[in-house]
Order: C-alpha cells, then structure tokens, then sequence
C-alpha cells in the first residue's frame, strides 16, 4: 500500500496503486462516452491535484487469490484521505470461493486469475446500446419477432410480384386471413400484375379491340369517325398487324400455300408469309390507285390481282422479308383515313380489277375477307391460332357473296360449266330462286337468283334450299374446301344446289 500523496513501493509513478501479492488487475472496456467525455474530477486539492467525484461501482468487496498456492490475500484496507484511486475506483481483491466477475455482453475481458488479458482497445460501443435484445424471448433459438402490420403491409406489392423470400410469403399469406384491408389491396394488386403484358397479342380475347374502341366512342365520339362499311377492313388489318408483330424473324419465311378455285378444280400456289403480305399490297394497291393515291407498283401497273402478284415477286431481287410489313400497314392507314375524309358520296366509286369492278364500299369489304383468309393461311403456316372475324363483319362478307352469286352463276352459264336456265323473265321480275341459309355467328337468310342475274328471288319461288355454317360458306368462297367437300344440308332441286356450290367456290382468285 502507499502512503498518503508518495511514491512508494507500490506505485507505478504514474498514480496507480497495487495490492501486493494480488494479480495484476487490467481496468475494464470504457464506453464510447468515456472515449468521447473528459473524465468528471472533483474539487482541487492544496496539492494541485484534482479529487475524484467518488469510487466507481466495483466488484462485491473480498479477497482475492494469491497468487501462490494457498495463500490468500487479506481484504484491502480503505485508501486514507487524500490518497489517489486506481483509474476506474480501486482494485478490490476477491474472496475464495465467490463467484467470478460476470463476463460483458460481447465478450468483454473477465477478471480473476487466470483470465485473459486483452487490452487491445475499448469494446464494441454497440454491443450494451440495447439491452432488451438478449431478453427478448426465442432470441437464443435464432427466431424473429413477428413482423408488424405496417411492415406486412409494405410487402404487399412484392408478394402479388412473387418476389418475397419464402418466409416473408408465408407471413403475408397468414395475415392475409386476419386482415380485411389487407386481403383486399392484394387481390388488386394480383389483378393489376396480370395487366402486365409488353405487347398484346392474338391469346386475348380477339373482340377486346372492339369493345374497347366502341366504349371510348360511346364516350366520345370521334370528329372524324370510319365509315361504317369500311369497318370490316380497318379491323381485319389491325387483327393481321397484330399477328405479324407476334411471328419471329425466321417465321417470315416459312412456306404458304395459297389455294383457290379455278371454276373446274382447286389450285394453289407455293410462297413463304413474306410473299403473301406482298400479294396482299399488290391488291390493295388497286384500291389506293381508285383513291388517287400512290401505287406500290407505279402508275403502268396492271388492274387484274394475279398480274399485279406475279409482277411483284418477278420484280423482287432478293427473297421478299420482313421489310413488307411496314408498307402493307402504312398503305392501310392511309386508305381508312382517305375513306374517312372523303365524304359520303366515295362509297360508290368504282375501282377496276381488270376483268370485273366493284364499288368501293364492296371492294374495301372484298379487301377484309382476303386479309382475313389469307390471315388464317399465315397462322396455319406458324401454328398460331386465329379467330374468325366478328358476326357483325362476318355477314357483311357473306352478303357481298350472296349478291355476287348470280353474276357468277350466269358466267359460268356461258362458259358451258353450269346447267341452262329454265325459266327466263323480265328484269325485276320474280324467278326461280334457291334459299341460301348461313347458320352461326353472321348468319342469315338470303335467296339467289337461279335463272337471271336481273331477276328478283323471292321465298316464293324458291326450288332448293342449302344450309352451311358461316365460316365454312366463306372458306368455300376462298376457295380452301371444294364444293363436293362442303357439308350443306340440302333440299330440293339437286342440280340447282350443285350450280350455286360451284359458282360459290369460283368467285375465289389468288
């Protein structure tokens, strides 16, 4: 022990004590405020030197093992007056037997003989920053406290993502059957994932366009709306623009075969998607020359469909690609906006094939149903699925072939290729007539003239009468099944049935 204000024996030079015959004591990790906060001293002494406010807490008081065999050290005597403390209060020695100073959450240095001395540097500061952490229950197991209601809730989007981990899912779903509001933002929040999608394409419903088309112009009519009777046209060029944006490169050349019916038997020719899209340009290139617009073939170009094909792909340098696609749509754009600035009276234009003319609300109509047959002969050769066009478009085509079958029955007459007719009247007049009836979406009644083209049909002078569904009366217009091949349930007049099955299949062309 020291005397009052000396160096003696026991001191250090440096104003520590030590107990004789006690292990060396190493002072305790300090706090960060301790690293950070001068030391607090107390008043100053005659000396010069400073008090301590007080002891710091120390161990239960005792004595502590010698350091010999046997031997123990008496208890510490208290410091007389003035004395200097040990850094960190005054070494207390132990008494045997007691038990050892707890060791510091953390891992701190334990005190006693024996122990490690690591006087490296201050602990963790944040290892006693929250005490309630080694109390919370479970904490030794490794479990994690239940997440909160704002927290399940912030992961809502990530679970109608399926992007939380597993545990986090099983902790949303089972608070998905506690909590109401909850339940209800995630079924929104799944139903706005399946909207999604970075292009549309054929899988959705194919009446989705129309419906949404016709809710915005029931809200808002456009100023400059498309003409009725160009409906067909402008929806079957956009159902066929949609399918050519969901083909891969490769598919472009992947072969077609165009079929048709040449008045005595089926014929067909061999081409890729890339050469059916030209042909469909060609075609629609007669329309935009009636318009007074640009021809994709020029000015000398010629009328008739099959001559203007052939051309184009004699004309072609390379095999015809891809590139078609952006011509064909922009030319349809541009005849849907022609027709709709051009007024009333442009329906009745005329535009020539060559060989026949149509008016033009027939030969835009015309245009929509070879889109779409020649639409179906492109998703066969992908192996995509296509639907037929909507009822109120689908019977505006059969219509149009309803009313060109007389024409077509009488051409046939002259050529040799179908039976003479039997009862000829005036222009206007009622004669023999056929009942066509059209079952299924775009379905009708229509009657045709058997005798003369100038004739009026009537139910009361109908000799037959054929059935057939509407998508298949119009596939054997195209040309794609033979009249022998149709499935028509048949009544009547066997030889007038054959004659208008016949004069359907022939108004097909390349």
């Amino acid at each position: 022990m020291t005397g009052p204000g000396g160096d003696g024996p026991g001191d250090d030079g440096e104003g520590h004590e030590e107990v004789r015959g006690a292990a060396p004591r190493i002072p305790g990790p300090r706090t960060a405020a301790d690293d950070l906060t001068p030391p607090r001293t107390g008043p100053t002494r005659p000396d010069g030197r400073s008090t301590p406010p007080g002891p710091e807490p120390g161990p239960p008081p005792g004595t502590e093992p010698s350091t010999e065999p046997g031997r123990s050290t008496p208890p510490a005597e208290p410091a007389s007056p003035g004395a200097d403390p040990a850094p960190g209060g005054r070494p207390v020695p132990r008494v045997p037997g007691a038990p050892p100073d707890p060791v510091p959450p953390g891992g701190g240095p334990a005190h006693g003989p024996g122990a490690p001395m690591n006087p490296t540097g201050p602990a963790d500061p944040t290892e006693h920053a929250n005490p309630s952490t080694s109390s919370t229950p479970g904490a030794s197991r490794g479990e994690l406290p239940e997440p909160s209601h704002g927290v399940l809730k912030s992961l809502l989007g990530a679970w109608a993502l399926a992007a939380c981990s597993p545990e986090e899912a099983t902790a949303v779903e089972a608070h998905l059957g506690d909590c109401a509001p909850c339940a209800d933002e995630a079924l929104r929040l799944r139903d706005a994932v399946a909207l999604l999608h970075t292009e549309r394409d054929l899988d959705l419903d194919p009446l989705l366009r129309s419906r949404v088309l016709e809710s915005c112009l029931g809200r808002r009519p456009a100023r400059v709306p498309v003409p009725e009777w160009a409906a067909p046209y402008d929806a079957e060029t956009a159902r066929l623009d949609a399918l050519l944006r969901d083909i891969g490169e490769s598919e472009w050349h992947a072969p077609v075969r165009l079929r048709w019916f040449d008045g005595v038997g089926g014929a067909s020719r061999r081409t890729t998607v890339a050469g059916v899209m030209g042909h469909l340009l060609t075609v629609d290139g007669v329309v935009a020359h009636a318009l007074g617009l640009d021809d994709p073939l020029g000015p000398d170009a010629p009328r008739v469909p099959t001559g203007r094909t052939e051309r184009f792909w004699r004309s072609a340098r390379h095999p015809t690609t891809r590139e078609v696609h952006g011509p064909w749509r922009d030319q349809s754009h541009t005849l849907i906006r022609t027709v709709s600035f051009a007024g009333r009276g442009v329906s009745d234009l005329s535009v020539s094939y060559g060989d026949f003319s149509l008016p033009l609300r027939d030969s835009l109509l015309d245009r929509a149903f070879e889109c779409w047959i020649h639409a179906e002969d492109i998703a066969d050769a992908v192996d995509y699925p296509y639907d037929p066009p909507r009822g109120a478009h689908l019977n505006r085509m059969i219509d149009l072939a309803a009313r060109l079958l007389p024409a077509a029955l009488a051409e046939r007459r002259r050529a040799g290729l179908a039976a003479p007719a039997q009862h000829l009247v005036m222009a206007g007049a009622p004669g023999r007539s056929l009942h066509l009836e059209i079952e299924g979406a775009g379905g009708g009644d229509w009657f045709i003239a058997l005798d003369s083209p100038a004739a009026l049909a009537s139910p009361e002078q109908a000799v037959a009468q054929v059935a057939l569904d509407g998508v298949e009366f119009c596939r054997l217009v195209a040309g794609h099944i033979t009249p022998e091949d149709a499935a028509a349930g048949q009544d009547g007049d066997r030889e007038a049935i054959r004659d208008v099955l016949f004069a359907a299949a022939s108004l097909s062309r390349m």
